[in-house]
């Protein structure tokens, strides 16, 4: 059991149970202090000429005590501790300034070889270097509240566990809050996720739940909204940074780890888990935001606020509403920006999909702004390419972002070899149509064989080479070459191609059968 400390106030009220006539053994059942103790200090004063049933002395029992209970000995002559300390004094006041008493005592054991408990250690920086080791209490200034419409404060806080009943899933739900710093009118939103979307939706849904935009939003540092949390110069999402330009208003984010910094939305979490989340059940979290909405205006706007002593509500319809910025008349588009580097295909990955960058740019790093049907990329603001949005595995290509002479081979259709050879002549349009009708894809390439030899033999010895190659019906890349390199083109025929004569496929039986008959 640990040992008991008195006041002397508590031996005063045993002193004054035994003056009134108790016993010793009355006295300790009912303080509740053990009968050698109440003995103690009855003795001292019947020692000192005091009696059961005198008198209260005329100053009390205080000045009796004073007498009684002898002064704590000096610190420094308790224990050898004090005395080993001593000398190293101004070296730990130095350290104090820097260092943990934790750390300071440790390396005293070990460098000095001083062997000093850790809680003598303390007793020792409380009687002795008590200034320099407890740091004095910090001054809490406490701020103005802005003027109407000047700020809003905001916070993304986890609000608890919900069962999907269409699902049966138990998924986490987290609290978005913004609130008016001057009137205290609050706006909530439940999302089961804190992503980038789900942060400037939020935003937009707040603004349209008062009818305006504050000059100025103190957020949290969510990744969400702010990259890097800095005090003289914070990197934006560039998503966000475009909601702050549509609705002209100006993000302060709070400082990292300073909680004063949005005083009035930091105890607004826990209110809403207590107030409107405990203990209620939903059937859809178009439900659930539905009903927030109602509990910000019948039970969070109506409740009287502990500073302004007025209901946030109505002071937001009678002195902030009209200062609010009106919202422009275009709505505000939900994009998102990511980076993505060029590879060396001349291709980018963004959202899942696949898309051309001009060949410039390879090995590059630029901005994707991903909106709803069209992606556009940038590099240092500037816009190099505009796709529509390709689903996830999709490849989007413009042929035209690849050097010529690598694309032009893939960006020569079947069409586009049918309307060159017409060009040539005749004789060659039928060759042309006439690999192309075999299979299309399979033989572009003859087809871009055949056209290629214009320009070694030009375009009359091409169409004469095919002319022959038709008249013997075979219209191919290597027959048509022969011709060139043989000169055969030049001659004239000899003999009328063999016209392609009717076959019986049936077998010799059923021939001579249909004789017989």
């Amino acid at each position: 059991m640990a040992k008991r400390r008195f006041t002397v106030r508590d031996i005063a009220e045993i002193l004054e149970h035994w003056q009134a006539g108790r016993s010793i053994s009355a006295v300790s059942r009912s303080l509740g202090v053990c009968r050698p103790t109440v003995r103690k200090y009855v003795y001292a004063a019947e020692a000192r000429g005091y009696h059961q049933g005198d008198p209260t002395p005329p100053q009390g029992w205080k000045a009796f005590l004073k007498e009684v209970i002898p002064k704590p000995p000096d610190p420094s002559t308790r224990s050898e501790v004090f005395v080993l300390l001593l000398p190293y004094q101004d070296e730990i006041r130095e350290a104090l300034a820097a260092t943990k008493p934790a750390t300071i005592w440790r390396r005293l054991c070990e460098d000095k070889k001083i062997r000093v408990s850790l809680p003598s250690f303390y007793r020792y920086l409380s009687c002795f270097l008590a200034d320099a080791w407890k740091k004095p209490l910090p001054i809490t200034i406490r701020r103005d509240d802005p003027p109407p419409g000047e700020e809003a404060q905001i916070d993304f806080g986890y609000l608890g566990l919900w069962q999907d009943p269409v699902n049966g899933k138990r998924i986490k739900l987290w609290a978005f809050a913004l609130i008016l710093s001057h009137s205290r009118h609050m706006f909530v939103c439940v999302v089961n996720r804190m992503g980038e979307q789900e942060w400037l939706r939020c935003h937009v849904l707040a603004f349209d739940f008062f009818g305006g935009a504050p000059r100025r939003i103190v957020p949290d540092n969510l990744k969400a909204g702010i990259i890097k949390a800095d005090l003289y110069d914070p990197k934006f999402n560039r998503s966000y940074d475009e909601l702050a330009h549509h609705y002209d208003v100006i993000i302060d984010p709070a400082r990292s780890g300073k909680a004063k910094d949005k005083p009035r939305i930091e105890r607004m979490i826990p209110y809403i888990r207590d107030s409107f989340w405990s203990g209620r059940n939903f059937t859809s979290l178009e439900e659930i935001n539905r009903q927030a909405a109602e509990w910000c205006l019948r039970v969070a706007g109506t409740r009287e606020h502990g500073t302004t002593h007025q209901q946030p509500l109505t002071l937001f319809r009678l002195v902030e509403q009209k200062e609010l910025k009106p919202l422009p008349e275009t709505p505000f588009e939900m994009v998102s920006w990511c980076q993505a580097i060029v590879a060396h295909d001349c291709r980018a990955q963004v959202k899942g999909a696949l898309y051309t960058i001009p060949y410039q740019h390879r090995g590059k790093t630029v901005w994707a702004r991903v909106r709803s049907k069209v992606v556009e990329f940038y590099l240092d603001w500037d816009l190099i390419k505009t796709h529509r949005r390709g689903g996830k595995g999709e490849k989007v290509t413009d042929w035209n972002d690849y050097p010529p002479e690598k694309s032009a081979f893939y960006q020569r259709t079947p069409q586009w070899y049918r309307s060159q050879a017409s060009l040539v002549g005749r004789s060659t349009g039928e060759t042309i149509d006439a690999l192309l009708e075999k299979h299309a894809f399979y033989y572009l390439r003859q087809c871009r064989g055949i056209l290629k030899m214009s320009e070694k033999y030009g375009k009359d010895r091409l169409e004469a080479a095919c002319a022959r190659a038709n008249a013997f019906g075979d219209p191919a890349y290597r027959t048509v070459k022969t011709i060139l390199e043989r000169g055969l083109d030049r001659q004239p025929l000899l003999f009328e191609p063999p016209k392609p004569s009717r076959a019986f496929l049936r077998g010799p039986d059923e021939l001579f059968w249909s004789i017989k008959s």
